[in-house]
């Protein structure tokens, strides 16, 4: 063999193996930077684990990070907290790097916690203790708890709904009364809300019921813009709900 010629396929063969070596990503913990948060404005965490579905997230997170583009209202920070800074994949495969560790971080005052559904929200979830407990810990500060689909069952399990009337998703209402045979639970609403705790149905009905909390909070107007802004009709009277007075 042309020693030239070996001598160059060597080096060719070397150099294409080191480019191909994998790099190391850089960890979430690397490359963290924290929402800012405005000192005005309501503190709503949405809390997030592996199979969140996206629409009970990102439906609620839509119309309450669009409150910061209204004038003259306390608009609303929005940020996400899960039990790790890793990525949170949901169930619809999205990748969401999380803003706080609520197992570790110093959290930021959580004035209206959201929980949405996940696949795992009616079995291992809800063994989750450190989870539940970090929900029963903002409840007792919190100005407003809320749940979408099946997140209700963890406020369920966390005992927080005893005392009060809730839903969840529809096809699961059943399922929802056997678990927690003690709650006052409703059917062919999509959403309750009876004294701080609003439980909606969830999937696309999730806009509604987060339109119904800034309606207590900003008034008709101003929500009406915020619907008008995601081209959503909002009429509260055409919305079936229950508000327990």
């Amino acid at each position: 063999m042309n020693f030239r010629y070996f001598f160059t396929l060597l080096l060719f063969t070397t150099f294409s193996c080191e480019q191909q070596k994998p790099t190391k990503e850089p960890l979430h913990e690397d490359i963290r930077v924290l929402p800012e948060l405005n000192l005005e404005r309501y503190n709503v965490a949405f809390l997030i684990m592996d199979g969140t579905f996206n629409t009970e997230f990102t439906a609620p997170f839509d119309i309450f990070q669009h409150t910061k583009f209204r004038e003259g209202i306390k608009a609303m920070n929005t940020f996400t907290v899960a039990n790790t800074l890793k990525p949170i994949t949901t169930f619809e495969g999205v990748r969401i790097l999380p803003d706080f560790d609520y197992t570790k971080d110093e959290l930021p005052r959580i004035d209206i916690l959201v929980v949405p559904s996940a696949e795992h929200s009616m079995d291992k979830d809800l063994k989750d203790t450190t989870m539940l407990n970090f929900i029963k810990k903002i409840d007792k500060t919190s100005l407003y708890m809320t749940s979408h689909c099946d997140g209700a069952f963890l406020l369920a399990k966390s005992g927080i709904l005893d005392s009060v009337a809730s839903t969840t998703f529809p096809s699961d209402i059943e399922n929802y009364k056997k678990m927690f045979p003690n709650l006052d639970v409703k059917d062919n609403v999509l959403f309750v809300h009876d004294d701080k705790y609003i439980t909606s149905a969830g999937g696309a009905k999730s806009f509604e019921a987060a339109l119904y909390l800034c309606q207590i909070l900003y008034g008709e107007k101003i929500t009406e813009s915020l619907a008008k802004g995601l081209v959503i009709d909002w009429d509260l009277e055409q919305v079936p709900h229950l508000t327990v007075q």
